[in-house]
C-alpha cells in the first residue's frame, strides 16, 4: 500500500508539526506503506521523506517542473516524477497513492486535499482521504465540515467520506480499515 502525503513546505512554528512528520514516516515504513509526497527536502514534506528513507521505506516524489529550484528537489528518493504542472502531479499522486492523508500545511496542502475529497465524493476515486489533525491544526476546518453537512451541503451517504484522526494510532487504524 502507498500513501499520498500532503503537508508543507515549511515547518510551520511548533516543533511538534516536525515530530508528527518524523513519526509518520518512520512508522510508514516500518509497516511496508510507501510513500508518495512532493519530492522536495524543504518542511514537513522533507521531514516525511527523510525518516521513511531513513528506515529503508519506498518514497516517491513528485514534483512540477516549476517548482524544482523554489523547493529543492530531494535527489535520494526511491522513485523520482518530474512533471509538467500541478494538475499533472495532482493526478499522479493519486495514481500513485492507495490512500490520501493531510498533515499540516499551507494553501497548496488544503488544495490537494480537496481534489482527493472531492474525486472520492464524485466517485473517481473509493481511496480513504483522512486529515491528521496534529496539535488541532485542522479543528477548525473539522468545524466547517460539521457545519456543512448540518447545512446540507454534504449528502447524508458522503458523511462517511470524512475522516479525520488527532493521533497516529487513530490514523493508523483509519488506513488500516
Amino acid at each position: 500500500m502507498r500513501i499520498a502525503i500532503y503537508c508543507g513546505s515549511s515547518s510551520g512554528k511548533s516543533p511538534v508539526y516536525e515530530e508528527a512528520a518524523v513519526e509518520l514516516g518512520k512508522v510508514l515504513a516500518k509497516k511496508k506503506y510507501g510513500v508518495v509526497y512532493g519530492g522536495s527536502t524543504q518542511g514537513l514534506m522533507g521531514k516525511v521523506a527523510d525518516a521513511a528513507l531513513s528506515e529503508g521505506g519506498e518514497v516517491i516524489g513528485v514534483m512540477p517542473k516549476h517548482l524544482m529550484d523554489k523547493e529543492k528537489l530531494h535527489t535520494t528518493l526511491t522513485e523520482l516524477y518530474i512533471v509538467d504542472s500541478m494538475h499533472t502531479r495532482k493526478k499522479k499522486m493519486s495514481d500513485l497513492a492507495d490512500a490520501f492523508v493531510a498533515l499540516p500545511g499551507g494553501c497548496g496542502t488544503l488544495d490537494e486535499y480537496f481534489e482527493a475529497f472531492t474525486w472520492a465524493q464524485i466517485g473517481i476515486h473509493q481511496k480513504p482521504v483522512i486529515l491528521y489533525n496534529v496539535n488541532g491544526f485542522y479543528d477548525a476546518l473539522i468545524q466547517h465540515f460539521e457545519k456543512m453537512m448540518a447545512e446540507g451541503f454534504l449528502r447524508e451517504h458522503q458523511h462517511h467520506l470524512f475522516k479525520t484522526a488527532a493521533t497516529l494510532e487513530e490514523l493508523l487504524a483509519l488506513l488500516e480499515q
